[in-house]
């Protein structure tokens, strides 16, 4: 890419800077062109912040964008994901790690990941113990199977289903997974 094919034409200022200096200022044609040396600079920057709020908003930002701010929120996109899938994700993070280890949670999590019909279905049942931290219960077993039928089955991989899962379910809960497709 050539230097020409890179240049951008000057966005104009929206706040020149000789309108904030004195009047007596705005008569000097020296002052003028040296400000509007600075309002070139500026410009850009200036364009960028006044945009910020579309940058931080994941329906609106650019692809790559997205991908960054969802580390904002520690939340790990699979790149096969649909775009939409992934603006989702992130615009719900906060909602769904409020949610997280619960089945409500679970569903809400695939509802959002998965373009088609989710079934879940659990073990039930809970258990406690009078140690704060216990080791996770081994009497019981406790499980939930999950049944997806996507409407788009070549735009979603098992694997990424299963990492959704298992991100968003208790840890000591097993999980069977079946994609109809």
């Amino acid at each position: 890419m050539t230097a020409v094919e890179r240049w951008t034409p000057p966005l104009p200022s929206p706040y020149p800077l000789i309108g904030y200096l004195p009047a007596v200022y705005g008569e000097s044609e020296v002052a003028v062109r040296w400000t509007e040396a600075f309002d070139d600079v500026l410009a850009s920057l200036i364009s960028t912040i006044d945009c910020v709020h579309a940058y931080i908003d994941p329906l609106l930002a650019p692809e790559e964008f997205v991908r960054w701010l969802s580390t904002w929120f520690g939340v790990l996109l699979d790149e096969s994901w649909p775009m939409p899938a992934q603006r989702a994700v992130v615009a719900e993070a906060v909602e769904l790690f409020r949610m997280r280890g619960t089945m409500a949670g679970l569903r809400r999590h695939l509802a959002v990941v998965v373009d088609g019909e989710v079934e879940i279905s659990e073990s039930g049942g809970t258990s406690w113990s009078l140690r704060p931290r216990p080791e996770p219960p081994t009497d019981v077993e406790h499980w939930v199977r999950v049944v997806v039928r996507p409407r788009c089955p070549e735009a979603l991989s098992d694997a990424a289903v299963a990492a959704v899962i298992r991100a968003a379910k208790p840890v000591h809960v097993s999980h069977f997974l079946e994609v109809i497709r």
